[in-house]
This record gives C-alpha cells, sequence and structure tokens, in this order.
C-alpha cells in the first residue's frame, strides 16, 4: 500500500535537504583484456568498457527521469591496471589514457583503478604503475588512482609507504598550475575494500562478477533536518534512534535505483554503500549533523563521540533496508568537500591531529585535507603510516588523500571546484619523520590478524 506521507516527505528530502543518489559505478572486470603486447591491450581495454558501460549515463538519466531521484555522478570502476601492466610491460600512462579516453565517450565523470594492491610487497607491473601515477593523472583529466599499502592480515608495506609520499608530492608538482589537482584524484588505503563505488579509491576486485552495478547513496541534509526538529534535551539514544531511522529511509531509495539499474542494464546487482557523502552545498555537511548533535563547530572536544554514534546508526538503519551493503558505508569527512569542515578548519577549530582522531570511528580517513606547499614527501609518508596504523589495527579501511599545494602557504584556500569543493591549507607538525620513513622494510600484521 502506497503511504502518501512517505511519498510527501522523500519529495521535500530531494528538494529541500540535498538527498541524492552519490554515484551509480559499474565495475568492469578487465582479467580477459591482458596481452603480452601493450597495444594490443589497451584495445582490448577500451572495447570492453565501452561495450558494458555505453548506455551506463543514458540508463541513469532515464532513473532520475523516471523517479525524480537525482543521480550525481556516473562512474565506472576497473580491475586494477597494475595486473595487466604485469602481463604487457611497457608504459602503464598509456593504459591511463585508454581510460580515460573510453570515459570521456561514454560520458562518465570519473574512471577509477588504475591502481595497485602492494600491502605485503610488490608483485609484476606494481612498481612500474606506481612510479607512473602522477604523470598519468596530470596527463589525463578522469582518471583516478589508488594503491592499497596495508591491512590487518599482512601489516603495514614501509617501502610502498615511502613511495607514495614521494609520488603524491610528484602529482602535485606536475598539476601545480590547475590547483594541485593531481593527488585530489589519489588515495592511498589501509584495508581497501573491492566494491566501493566512490572516487578515487574505486577499483574493481578480482573477487568480484564479471560486471556489477554498485550504489553510493547519500544524505547528510536530510539527517541534519531530521535532527534539527528535535528537542535540544533529546538524550542520545534517542538522536542515535533517529539518524538510525532516516538512514533507512536514505538506503531504501538507493536500494531502488540499484534494482532499477540493474534490470535495465542487463548487469547484477552489487552493492549499496549507504555512506552519508557530504558535497560543499550549505547543509549537505556532516559537519553540520555533528554540530545539530550539540557541538559548537566540528572539531571541538566530543566531535569523536558524536561521529562514532552517527557512523554506527548510519551503518544500523542501512543494513535494516538492504541485504546488500558494502563499500566503505558511515560517514565521510573529505574536508574540502563539506562547508562545514571548511568552515571549521579555517577558522582553526579542526586540526589534522583532531582529524586523525575521527578517522578511527568514521568510514574512511584523512580526506581531501591540503598541506603547504613545502610539505617534505617523508612528513606525507608518516601520515599516510600513521593513518594506515589505525586502519590495520582496528580492522577497518583507512585512507589518505592529501594534496600539497605547490608555492602556496598555510592559511590560503585551494579551490578545486564542483564536487571537490575548497579546501583551507591546514598546519602541520614541523618535525621531521624522515629517519623513521627512510628505514623501510614492513610494520609486521597486529595480534588481530590472527583469527583463523
Amino acid at each position: 500500500m502506497i503511504n502518501t506521507h512517505d511519498i510527501l516527505e522523500t519529495i521535500a528530502m530531494i528538494q529541500e535537504e540535498d538527498l541524492d543518489i552519490r554515484t551509480i559505478t559499474m565495475g568492469i572486470s578487465l582479467l580477459d583484456c591482458a596481452d603480452t603486447d601493450i597495444d594490443k591491450s589497451c584495445e582490448k581495454v577500451y572495447n570492453k568498457i565501452y561495450n558494458k558501460a555505453k548506455d551506463l549515463v543514458k540508463t541513469g538519466e532515464a532513473i532520475e527521469k523516471k523517479y525524480g531521484i537525482p543521480i550525481v555522478n556516473k562512474r565506472v570502476s576497473v580491475t586494477p591496471i597494475s595486473m595487466l601492466a604485469a602481463v604487457s610491460g611497457g608504459d602503464p600512462v598509456k593504459y591511463a589514457r585508454t581510460l580515460d579516453k573510453v570515459a570521456k565517450d561514454i560520458g562518465v565523470n570519473f574512471i577509477g583503478g588504475f591502481s595497485a594492491l602492494v600491502q605485503k610487497g610488490f608483485s609484476a607491473g606494481d612498481r612500474e604503475l606506481i612510479e607512473s601515477i602522477p604523470r598519468a593523472l596530470a596527463e589525463t583529466d578522469l582518471v583516478c588512482s589508488s594503491v592499497n599499502i596495508g591491512s590487518t592480515k599482512a601489516g603495514i608495506n614501509m617501502d610502498a609507504v615511502k613511495l607514495m609520499g614521494e609520488k603524491v608530492k610528484e602529482a602535485a608538482e606536475l598539476t601545480k598550475d590547475n590547483q594541485c589537482m593531481g593527488p585530489a584524484k589519489l588515495v592511498v588505503f589501509c584495508n581497501a575494500p573491492e566494491d566501493n563505488p566512490f572516487m578515487a579509491g574505486a577499483f574493481h576486485g578480482v573477487g568480484e562478477p564479471d560486471c556489477v552495478i554498485n550504489v553510493g547513496v547519500s544524505g547528510p541534509g536530510v539527517v541534519r533536518a531530521a535532527l534539527s526538529k528535535m528537542p535540544k534535551d533529546a538524550p542520545l539514544n534517542q538522536v542515535a534512534d533517529l539518524i538510525k531511522r532516516t538512514a533507512f529511509k536514505i538506503t531504501r531509495m538507493g536500494q531502488l535505483v540499484g534494482t532499477e539499474a540493474s534490470e535495465m542494464l542487463g548487469v547484477p546487482f552489487g552493492i549499496i554503500d549507504l555512506s552519508l557523502a557530504p558535497t560543499p552545498a550549505i547543509g549537505d555537511s556532516v559537519a553540520y549533523i555533528l554540530e545539530e548533535i550539540g557541538l559548537e563547530q566540528c572539531g571541538t572536544h566530543g566531535t569523536t563521540a558524536a561521529l562514532a554514534m552517527l557512523n554506527d546508526a548510519v551503518k544500523k538503519g542501512g543494513v535494516m533496508a538492504s541485504s546488500t551493503v558494502g563499500g566503505l558505508s558511515g560517514a565521510f569527512i573529505p574536508v574540502s568537500e563539506d562547508a562545514g569542515m571548511i568552515n571549521a578548519a579555517a577558522e582553526g577549530t579542526l586540526s589534522l591531529e583532531k582529524l586523525e582522531a575521527m578517522t578511527a570511528v568514521c568510514s574512511v580517513g584523512l580526506d581531501m585535507i591540503v598541506l603547504p606547499g613545502e610539505t617534505p614527501a617523508e612528513t606525507i609518508a608518516a601520515i599516510i603510516a600513521d593513518e594506515a596504523a589505525i586502519g590495520m589495527v582496528n580492522s577497518k579501511t583507512t585512507a589518505v588523500r592529501v594534496i600539497p599545494a605547490i608555492g602556496h602557504k598555510e592559511g590560503e584556500m585551494l579551490d578545486f571546484g564542483g564536487l571537490l569543493g575548497k579546501g583551507p591549507i591546514m598546519k602541520i607538525n614541523d618535525k621531521s619523520s624522515e629517519v623513521m620513513i627512510n628505514r623501510g622494510g614492513r610494520i609486521p600484521a597486529p595480534m588481530q590478524s590472527l583469527k583463523n
């Protein structure tokens, strides 16, 4: 039976509270595109992606029109390209250019999977791909890259951490005339999920089907609006319950879109990532949710506790609404993409150290944080190592996406435009981590890994 109140409530969420489907992402396996000739391999890659995803954008637009639900991004993720590079050899940037061309030809917003998984060491193709990441990101527009450098089972590959510190800095240098955009499309993971539909970290895991549709829902504005109607003296268990019920409604909409897209494209429906992913739009902010809970400004004392409650309630509501929850799922805290985070960072309430603490209880990590341009590569590597340690010890996904603002200093602002927003250049500790990072080797897996 159709409930008129529920229909009107959903319309209000879309029109007034920035509710949207943040992305439908088609994951495509490229394992059958491997070839010892890199040019032949690139041709196979182009043809397979084009044939599988040529109707993705059209399908998304048809669902938007049918249900009135905004689908902000249509994306593609592919098998980690390092696996193809291992077979073909040659310059991996050729693959990046191929991915960029086919992404433009099919009209998607981003394509992810210029990636390598090196949590326990480098295999064939891995180091070559990582070395090529800065050039690949500088020479393409839509390609996103990720590298998994650690896991709870394997520990942390500190040789890869050191290398990624250098590559983040190099990617910023090569794109300094374009707001240092390179590192904004590069994520360094610990415990990377294989079914994540969100960029820049999406890739299509080797355990996934040949082709699959994953959906990423959003709606921080909806949660904030619901909380704003609660009495200020309502106990926190009631606050958590309201968040849970709101997340249920948001996820049901994602389930509808995923099921519809799957049927229209003739592709299996994979997962819903039920994350609260903010945008720079005023009101569409995770920080504002935390402030609605009772903080004067995000970043003050109590922020980590409020975020932990939010994240848990979102997951509990989402898993009741769908049996296919996956990806990252929870609350994202990308500084430049969240109006409330931008304000809190600019005013000094939100520091890098506080953000690191928050990542222990959120769904991703240090995301879209702008650093002073002179930040050494070793310091970037140390930031990556700290974040990976949180993920490794807590058996959760953590990630680092930081942007060294070449030629800019602390307190200035870097503006990426669009969904990536703008970010204040944050203060970092100026004491060196060089000796530790240059040791290399591997941080062994923790006791938590011995679960068999």
